[in-house]
């Protein structure tokens, strides 16, 4: 499995030093990252994921929001080959004609991500999995509308926040699911107070299970109370001593 972290985690870190912040997520353990509004930091986060040995498979930006050209140029320039859209406001997934005006702009944005050689894809929150559509979550329904080639990154921790069970949910996703956060906490609206990883509610491994078609598994706290190096270094070693338990018993 790999396994990336995403840079909205390390936003306050990065603010103050991005080339050191960097290095000491490649010090923990990450040989990926998940660059979040890349556009305007492209050079010198480029510089630092190259000195550092890093890649950036995905990335996230407002691609219904803003200029798309300056997006999929910044992403290229980076190396990154999926672009995901990380979020459209709850009022947006209340109605059909809203979701399937959204599905329209997100498909016509991974045309145009195609001229560029790449894929584009989504983000949830909660308020996708809470809304209802013809008996259905609003997400369930958004991914039916979606042209084949765009992908979607399931936010498991938010899904169980939403009500669902994120096991369920991205069984139903299924192949389209491509990427999916990692998160663990006590399954509410308080972001600081979510944990690393195995120290929650989520049944973390589980849910990395159910993702069938898994291209990368990414760490995310959307805020933390303690030290967020500490916290992203344990959910990373709690996803890599699972693997390799899982591995030893399968040679058992």
């Amino acid at each position: 499995m790999n396994y990336s972290i995403q840079l909205y985690t390390l936003r306050n870190a990065m603010q103050e030093d991005l080339p050191g912040t960097i290095r000491k997520v490649a010090e923990i353990g990450f040989t990926q990252v998940e660059p979040y509004n890349f556009v305007a930091t492209a050079k010198e986060l480029g510089a630092a994921l190259t000195k550092n040995g890093l890649t950036a498979p995905s990335g996230h930006a407002p691609l219904l929001s803003q200029d798309q050209e300056q997006i999929f140029a910044a992403a290229r320039e980076l190396g990154i080959t999926t672009v995901i859209d990380p979020f459209i406001a709850a009022d947006r997934w209340q109605s059909t004609e809203d979701i399937q005006a959204t599905a329209a702009r997100l498909n016509a944005a991974a045309k145009k991500g195609a001229e560029y050689g790449i894929r584009v894809g989504y983000h949830n929150h909660a308020w996708e999995l809470e809304s209802t559509i013809e008996g259905r979550t609003a997400l369930e329904y958004f991914a039916d509308l979606l042209d084949p080639e765009v992908v979607l990154e399931v936010d498991t921790y938010w899904v169980a926040v939403g009500g669902q069970d994120p096991v369920d949910i991205l069984t139903k996703l299924g192949d389209r699911v491509k990427l999916i956060h990692i998160k663990d906490g006590p399954l509410n609206t308080d972001t600081k107070a979510q944990l690393p990883a195995g120290k929650g509610k989520v049944a973390v491994l589980d849910v990395v299970a159910a993702a069938k078609s898994l291209e990368v598994g990414v760490v995310e706290f959307d805020d933390y109370s303690g030290d967020i190096f500490e916290g992203i270094a344990e959910s990373l070693a709690y996803l890599k001593a699972a693997e390799s338990n899982s591995a030893e018993g399968v040679k058992a």
